[in-house]
């Protein structure tokens, strides 16, 4: 007797909420942000490192922002949604645009201190069309034989292919970067972050009953 094909349970899965608009969508939507983005930089505006320009934290307050705002905000609702939170209000505690030139990469991190981030894509390429996102599990490093081939449950990265327009929304803790920019032309995105309006009065409360 053949013994019982065993059943797979995944557990603790982490996403990455993913939203492609149409270019019939995307192209007004990106007219003013872009527009913006070379008005800051030709004005010496932002930080430059290298071949990496990346403007100030306060983007969300701009009038050309406005009609991106409200895509990420629904977004956001969205995913609060899916992962079954209450109601809760929350707010963008940062947004800034990043520009990586030929050349330019983005090194492993994450955005402590808040719940969601993001990333909405302005300007894409082939040779700048990927961000990845890297196992949230540090012990996952110790032993890494060798596979036959790559899947989800074997993999310490996940590449993900974006296009002009695409918007993701992931948890804030999920360390992710950019590989190097091989095309001529910049790749330029903005990114955000997500946190609880009310988290230090309601969302710190202990979750267990109260005698």
């Amino acid at each position: 007797m053949q013994p019982p094909t065993p059943d797979v349970v995944r557990l603790f899965p982490t996403f990455v909420c993913q939203s492609r608009l149409e270019p019939a969508c995307y192209e007004p939507l990106n007219r003013d942000p872009l527009a913006y983005v070379e008005t800051l930089m030709r004005a010496g505006s932002g930080t430059r490192t290298g071949a990496t320009w990346q403007s100030g934290h306060k983007q969300h307050q701009m009038p050309e922002f406005a009609a991106l705002i409200t895509r990420i905000d629904a977004a956001v609702h969205n995913v609060v949604a899916f992962i079954k939170i209450a109601d809760a209000p929350f707010r963008i505690t940062g947004c800034w645009v990043n520009v990586l030139g030929p050349g330019a990469a983005h090194a492993t991190h994450s955005h402590p201190n808040n719940f969601l981030s993001g990333v909405y894509y302005l300007q894409t390429q082939a040779g700048t069309d990927t961000i990845n996102f890297h196992d949230p599990r540090p012990q996952t490093a110790i032993i890494r034989p060798p596979v036959t081939e790559l899947t989800a449950y074997n993999t310490d990265q996940a590449v993900v292919t974006v296009s002009d327009g695409t918007l993701l929304v992931f948890t804030a803790w999920l360390p992710h970067s950019v590989s190097v920019n091989t095309n001529a032309r910049s790749r330029i995105s903005v990114s955000f972050n997500v946190m609880f309006t009310a988290y230090d009065t309601t969302m710190s409360l202990p979750l267990w009953g109260q005698d």
